[in-house]
């Protein structure tokens, strides 16, 4: 896949306000009669690191093909995490097929505790404070996608008020 020199100008301006980070290269091969043919999927991670995160999957004959493929989709399926003080706003459980994944709030100065997709994700979306947990199957793309089903669901205490139609109850100190 070939691609002219303007478009690719423009492709640099547009993905200059994300990072990206490739989780991981998958080759799978099919055998012919000439031999055998390699196919690749590659899985990319975009963010900016201030609540835009997105996550895509590309596949293609050629490493990277793949990559632009998954970049292209990735800036498509952006998502907004709310991010309260550096941490998630409470503790949520994202599941996709057999893997789900715990995600919990952590204090200040914890840091990301958490597997190698996760980390990743929380990362690019701008958390510095997170633990979490892989429960079930810890096949990356099913991780991935749980991940994103759990930051899908976060609402924050502004946005739930909303939701409800009430207002901020004030805060007594204890029992009377």
């Amino acid at each position: 896949m070939t691609f002219n020199r303007r478009n690719d100008r423009n492709m640099e301006r547009e993905t200059s306000e994300f990072e990206e980070k490739m989780l991981f290269v998958n080759r799978t091969s099919k055998t012919y009669q000439g031999g055998r043919r390699f196919r690749f999927a590659a899985l990319v991670i975009l963010g900016d690191r201030n609540g835009r995160v997105g996550m895509g999957i590309g596949k293609a004959k050629e490493v990277p093909v793949a990559i632009e493929k998954a970049k292209s989709i990735a800036r498509k399926n952006m998502i907004m995490v709310p991010v309260e003080n550096g941490t998630i706003p409470h503790e949520i459980v994202g599941e996709n097929s057999t893997s789900r994944v715990l995600l919990k709030p952590a204090g200040p100065g914890t840091g990301v505790i958490a597997g190698t997709v996760p980390r990743s994700i929380a990362e690019l979306a701008g958390i510095t404070n997170m633990l979490s947990k892989e429960l079930g199957s810890r096949n990356k793309v099913n991780v991935a996608y749980a991940v994103f089903d759990g930051f899908k669901n976060l609402r924050t205490a502004k946005q739930v008020r909303a939701l409800r139609g009430t207002e901020a109850a004030p805060v007594t100190g204890g029992a009377q």
